[in-house]
């Protein structure tokens, strides 16, 4: 059975899908900075100086803090500004991802149309030509 789960760590599926898996991470995080530290900024800017991710309604006449970080210590709330911030970097991430794929999808497109150079004639065919054009000269 160790000798199966060898086999089946090595296959190049499982490592690509690790890889995949550790450079998503990655990329999330870079997502939910841009996300956070950029467009949120601008678009509470724009919205009047509002910050998304301190918004929420309280479910319990305890909750009286400003901040969500607060509120969530003295009880139940629902946080419907942070779950706004999620999804905006959900569709971030989406957009980016539809943008690679685009891209990858150009480039095997443009080497699929480029045509394969001809292939060279048998040799006793490049000689009968070669025959041929020095009978006409």
């Amino acid at each position: 059975m160790l000798k199966e789960f060898q086999e089946f760590i090595a296959k190049g599926n499982v490592m690509d899908l690790a890889v995949g898996v550790i450079i998503g991470g990655a990329f999330g995080l870079i997502v939910k900075s841009l996300t956070d530290d950029v467009i949120m900024p601008i678009v509470g800017a724009l919205f009047g100086g509002f910050d998304f991710s301190d918004y929420f309604i309280p479910l319990s006449s305890a909750v009286t803090a400003s901040t969500l970080d607060a509120a969530r210590e003295q009880g139940a709330v629902l946080a419907y500004g942070n779950f706004i911030t999620v999804a905006l970097n959900f569709l971030i991430l989406a957009w980016i991802i539809f943008l690679m794929i685009k891209a990858v999808n150009n480039l095997r497109r443009k080497e699929e149309e480029k045509p394969a150079a001809p292939a060279a004639p048998p040799a006793d065919v490049q000689l009968l030509t070669e025959i041929r054009d020095l009978l006409k000269k």
